[in-house]
C-alpha cells in the first residue's frame, strides 16, 4: 500500500496525468491536453511541480523513500502524438505584441523542466521517454532530456522551427550536441527535416526501437531486464551526467537568444507558424484520446471491499463497466 505522503504526488493536476506502477517502481507522467497536445504554461508548471515533489519526497525520507521510485516516464495519452512542442498559437500572440516578458517567462518554464529532467532530478532514478507518436519541437526536446528514448518504428521526430525562421531554443542544441556532436546537431536544426525513429536510432539518438503498438511491451522488457542491474546502470548514468553536465545558465543564455530571434519574426513568418498550428490541430481532431492507465486498471481484478491508496474502504464496484472510457 502506498503511503499518504507519496499519494499526494499523484493528485492535484489538470493538464498532466500522473500514476504509479508498483511492479516497476515507476512514476508515469502523461500530457493530457485533448485539443492540442503541446506544452502550455500550466502544463509546464505542473510538470515542474511534480519534479520538485518527487525531490522533496526523497529528501523527506533521507533519500530512501518508503515507496520506491526507480523510473520517471514521460508518455502521451493521445494516439499518434507524443507532443507537438511549444504552444505556437500563444507564441504568435506574444511576438505580434512584442511581449518580451511573456516569451521569456515561457522559455524559463521550459528550461526549468528540461534542466531538472536532464539531471535525473539529481536523484538515483532513470528517466525514460516512451514515444508512441509524433514528437516535434519541444516534444522532441523533452524526449532528449531523458536518459532513455524508446520509440516505436512508426513514430516521427523533428524540429520544424526553421520553417518559420526560428530555432528550438529550450534545450535542443545542448542536448543534441552532447549526444551526436556539433556538426550533426546543426544539420538537424537547420534542415527542418522530419526523421523516422529508425533514422534517429542509427544516429544514436533513439535508444531502443519498438515495433508499432508495442512500445509499452518493449518498455516493460527493458525495465525487467535492467532491474537486477539497476545499481550499476544507475551509477553509470550518474557518471554520464557528470561528464555531460548541462549548466542551467547555458540553457538560460540560449533561451535568451531564442527570445530575441522570436521578436524579430516578420508577419510572413507568423503566418507560416499559424499554418502549422492549423495543420496540427486538424490532425489532432482525428486522433482519439486514450488513457493507458485505464487500460491497465481494466486488466486488474478487484475483490470487494478493498482499501484504496487514500485508505478509503470501497464496498462495491460502482463502475458500469471495467473500462472507464466506455
Amino acid at each position: 500500500m502506498l503511503d499518504k505522503k507519496f499519494n499526494k504526488l499523484l493528485c492535484g493536476y489538470d493538464e498532466i496525468t500522473v500514476r504509479y506502477d508498483t511492479d516497476s517502481a515507476a512514476i508515469w507522467c502523461y500530457l493530457n491536453l485533448k485539443e492540442h497536445p503541446c506544452y502550455t504554461p500550466k502544463s509546464l508548471q505542473e510538470m515542474h511541480s511534480l519534479q520538485l515533489s518527487i525531490v522533496e519526497y526523497f529528501k523527506s525520507h533521507h533519500m530512501n523513500p518508503k515507496t520506491p521510485i526507480r523510473y520517471l516516464i514521460l508518455a502521451s495519452q493521445t494516439d499518434g502524438v507524443f507532443n507537438y512542442g511549444g504552444d505556437l498559437e500563444l507564441f504568435s500572440k506574444f511576438v505580434a505584441h512584442k511581449d518580451r516578458r511573456s516569451l521569456s517567462n515561457y522559455a524559463q518554464k521550459c528550461i526549468d523542466v528540461i534542466h531538472l529532467q536532464s539531471k535525473n532530478l539529481n536523484l538515483p532514478i532513470t528517466t525514460i521517454a516512451l514515444v508512441e507518436g509524433t514528437a516535434l519541437g519541444g516534444g522532441f526536446e523533452a524526449a532528449l532530456s531523458c536518459d532513455i528514448i524508446i520509440a516505436q518504428k512508426d513514430t516521427k521526430f523533428g524540429f520544424p522551427e526553421i520553417r518559420y525562421n526560428l530555432f528550438p531554443g529550450m534545450g535542443a542544441f545542448s542536448l543534441l550536441a552532447r549526444r551526436i556532436g556539433l556538426q550533426k546537431t546543426e544539420e538537424i536544426l537547420t534542415n527542418g527535416k522530419i526523421y523516422t525513429a529508425q533514422e534517429l536510432h542509427r544516429l544514436g539518438i533513439v535508444t531502443i526501437l519498438a515495433e508499432p503498438n508495442e512500445g509499452q511491451k518493449t518498455l516493460d522488457k527493458f525495465i525487467q531486464k535492467e532491474s537486477r542491474l539497476f545499481n550499476g546502470t544507475q551509477a553509470i548514468r550518474s557518471a554520464k551526467n557528470i561528464y555531460n553536465n548541462i549548466d542551467y545558465l547555458e540553457l538560460l543564455d540560449i533561451s535568451k537568444v531564442w527570445v530575441e530571434a522570436a521578436l524579430k519574426l516578420k508577419s510572413k513568418d507568423l503566418k507560416l507558424m499559424k499554418q502549422l498550428v492549423r495543420v496540427q490541430t486538424l490532425k489532432n481532431i482525428k486522433q482519439r484520446v486514450r488513457t493507458k492507465q485505464d487500460r491497465r486498471i481494466a486488466r486488474q481484478v478487484f475483490s470487494f471491499p478493498f482499501t484504496d491508496y487514500s485508505n478509503n474502504i470501497i464496498q462495491d464496484d460502482r463502475r458500469i463497466t471495467a473500462d472507464r472510457r466506455a
